[in-house]
């Protein structure tokens, strides 16, 4: 059984953006296990730990007041002209209500800022592809199963808006 997010949420909420810190990680993975298994599978929390734990290159946190409400990262090829989007997760509860964009666009800016990256990439499911095309992203590639039995693999490349 998933463990309850518990938050509050000020009047006024501010919204604000930083490098995630180890300290992150428990509301972290409960932000993913939020949202199994409508967008991620189960056997992703192992996946997940081991990214946070080893395999961050830049991944930040999204603050609505002082509830951490969604988290992403950047992480690079080895030509380091190419990078990816990584492990986009926002609480089912602040789910379209504009955060998931904010943060999409937090690391969009880092990048598009960087000359010498030629190609952003995300690597989906077929439950969130279409927001990532709204934002500029164009599918190149599917692969059934992928991620899971029954979650799909959607490659899609940045081209703008």
């Amino acid at each position: 059984m998933k463990q309850p997010f518990l938050y509050t949420v000020t009047l006024n909420p501010k919204i604000s953006i930083r490098k995630y810190n180890v300290k992150d990680k428990p509301e972290v993975m409960q932000l993913l296990e939020a949202n199994i298994p409508d967008f991620f599978a189960e056997e992703e929390l192992e996946d997940f730990s081991t990214y946070l734990d080893k395999e961050i290159e830049q991944y930040f946190v999204l603050f609505l007041g002082n509830t951490l409400v969604a988290c992403g990262g950047i992480n690079f090829e080895r030509d380091m002209y190419s990078a990816k989007i990584s492990w986009d997760v926002v609480h089912p509860d602040f789910q379209g209500k504009g955060l998931g964009s904010q943060l999409l666009q937090y690391r969009l800016d880092i990048l598009t800022a960087e000359p010498e990256i030629q190609e952003i990439m995300v690597r989906t499911s077929q439950h969130v592809y279409q927001f990532y095309e709204k934002k500029g992203f164009r599918l190149v590639e599917t692969q059934q199963n992928y991620w899971a039995q029954g979650m799909d693999l959607y490659k899609m490349i940045y081209t703008g808006k």
